[in-house]
C-alpha cells in the first residue's frame, strides 16, 4: 500500500494532466509527510524520485468517472493492528491517523470545499500473520477499528470499504486467518469488499513492483464501484 518498491522513476505517465487536479495529503510513519494538501505525485522516500502506491491509478480512475477525488493516505510499513495501530484511545497509529485525517478535512473545508467521504481503502495485515494468535484476533481488531472510523470519526456507518492483503506473503500463507477475516467482514457487510492481490507482479516476497502497484490501483477502483448504495445491508 505504501509503494515501497514502486520507484517514482516509473510513475505512470499522465498525458491528460489529471494529477494537478487531485489534492493529495499523505503521511508515511517515520518517513515523510506533507505539511498540508499538495497534488498527486510520488511521495518523498525510498528512491531518489520518490515512491508511489495504488492511490495514483485509483484517483485517476475516479476523476475520469466524474468524481472530484481528494486522496488522504496514511501508511506504515510492517505494522500490526495490535502492536502499532492499536485501538481508538490507545495512542497508537490509529489515533495518529485520525488526527491527521481530521486536520486534512479541516484544511480542505477552510479552502471553501465540501468534503464528502466516499471510501476507505485498507491494505494491511501481513504483520498480523507473523503470529498465530495475532492472526486469530485480526478479525475483531479490524472490525472494531473500521466500526469506529466509519461510525464515530466519519459518521457514515455504511461508508464503502475495500479490504486487501497479500495472500502470497510467507507469513500470510502460514497463518491465513487474516485473509479469512477480511473475507468474513465482506460477507457480513455489503458495503465492504475484499480484493485479492493474486496475480499482481511482485518485486520480492513482500512488495509489488511499480507495474503491480499501477494495476492494483485500477482494481481497487473497480472494486469500489461494485459497492452499490441501494444494496448495502449489514448482517446482524
Amino acid at each position: 500500500m505504501q509503494g515501497w518498491r514502486s520507484d517514482g522513476a516509473q510513475y505512470p505517465l499522465d498525458p491528460r494532466k489529471i494529477d494537478p487536479h487531485i489534492p493529495f495529503y499523505y503521511k508515511a510513519v517515520d518517513y515523510s509527510s506533507t505539511q498540508g494538501w499538495e497534488t498527486l505525485k510520488p511521495q518523498k522516500g525510498h528512491f531518489p524520485s520518490g515512491h508511489f502506491g495504488p492511490e495514483v491509478t485509483f484517483a485517476r480512475s475516479a476523476y475520469q468517472a466524474g468524481y472530484r477525488p481528494a486522496i488522504f493516505k496514511y501508511s506504515s510499513g510492517s505494522s500490526s493492528l495490535k502492536s502499532e495501530w492499536k485501538a481508538a484511545g490507545q495512542h497508537g497509529q490509529y489515533d495518529d491517523m485520525v488526527k491527521h485525517l481530521k486536520r486534512a478535512i479541516q484544511k480542505m473545508e477552510a479552502q471553501g470545499n465540501q468534503v464528502i467521504p466516499r471510501a476507505i481503502i485498507w491494505i494491511q495485515g501481513e504483520s498480523d500473520a507473523n503470529d498465530k494468535q495475532l492472526a486469530q484476533d485480526y478479525y475483531w481488531r479490524l472490525k472494531k477499528m473500521l466500526n469506529h472510523l466509519r461510525q464515530v470519526v466519519l459518521k457514515q456507518p455504511h461508508l464503502p470499504v475495500v479490504l486487501s492483503v497479500d495472500e502470497l506473503h510467507p507469513w500470510v500463507q502460514q497463518h491465513p486467518d487474516v485473509v479469512f477475516a477480511q473475507q468474513r467482514l465482506a460477507q457480513e457487510d455489503n458495503s465492504i469488499r475484499f480484493l485479492s492481490m493474486r496475480g499482481l507482479e511482485k518485486a520480492d516476497a513482500t512488495h509489488l513492483t511499480a507495474k503491480g502497484t499501477i494495476l492494483q490501483g485500477k482494481q481497487v477502483y473497480h472494486t469500489f464501484q461494485q459497492i452499490k448504495p441501494e444494496l448495502i445491508k449489514v448482517v446482524k
